[in-house]
Parts: C-alpha cells; structure tokens; sequence
C-alpha cells in the first residue's frame, strides 16, 4: 500500500494538501478521481458540517474562503459529486498532475508510488468573462 499526497490548488491561491492510501501501484485517472471524491465526501459526512473542502462545488451550497459553504446540514451523494467532477475534468475546469506531469486522459493509466503528488489544479472562471 502507497499513501500518496494529494494537493489542491486554485487560481486563487488556495492550497490544501492530504493523504490518499492507494493498494494499487496503477490505476486510470478515473479510479484515482472517483476513490478521492468516496473518500472526501465520506469523511464530510461523518463530521455533519456546513463547510465542504471538495474538489467540486455541491450543489446548493456557496464559494466561501477554504472551499464551499452548504446553506443547510446535510449528507452529500459521493456518486453525483463523482459526476460534478468527471464533468468538471472534461471542460477543463480542473487540471490533474501526477509527480509534476499533465494527464489529460480520465482512462489513461498512472502509475503511484508512496510519496506520489497528485495535483488537482481548480480553474476558477473570471467574473464577467
């Protein structure tokens, strides 16, 4: 088993970083993005918060400060955030980096080690533009 680092970073100068503990020495990007968003999303339900530090914006829920603030308690489905994110992946709203290179391919196939850095780089859109 690795425990790989994964970074999130906005063009706003946000930056968050935790570990992922992955069996596997290689898995597609898919896989990668989809046991992030189970794990993330699983661990934001069992603390019962309004604030969210996911890879995408749950719907119903507001940009704040450290990521996204829900207007009511709730539980968050890990499979329709898997969505908001493969979405978000393919129009470019998010640019993944495995140690320092682009993978612009949900199928290709990474390859991980411990230690690996898996940068999730948010596009934020510009206002009015």
């Amino acid at each position: 088993m690795a425990s790989i680092t994964i970074v999130d970073e906005s063009t706003m100068g946000q930056k968050r970083a935790w570990s992922l503990d992955i069996l596997e020495e290689a898995l597609s990007l898919r896989e990668l993005i989809r046991r992030r968003i189970y794990q993330e999303v699983t661990e934001f339900n069992a603390r019962q918060v309004l604030d969210f530090n996911g890879l995408v914006q749950p719907s119903d829920a507001e940009r704040s400060l450290n990521g996204y603030r829900l207007k009511k308690a709730q539980k968050l489905n890990w499979e329709t955030q898997y969505k908001r994110a493969l979405e978000a992946f393919k129009g470019h709203g998010i640019i993944v980096l495995v140690d320092d290179k682009q993978v612009d391919d949900l199928d290709a196939i990474i390859t991980l080690h411990a230690g690996s850095e898996i940068t999730f780089f948010k596009l934020v859109p510009l206002v009015g533009g």
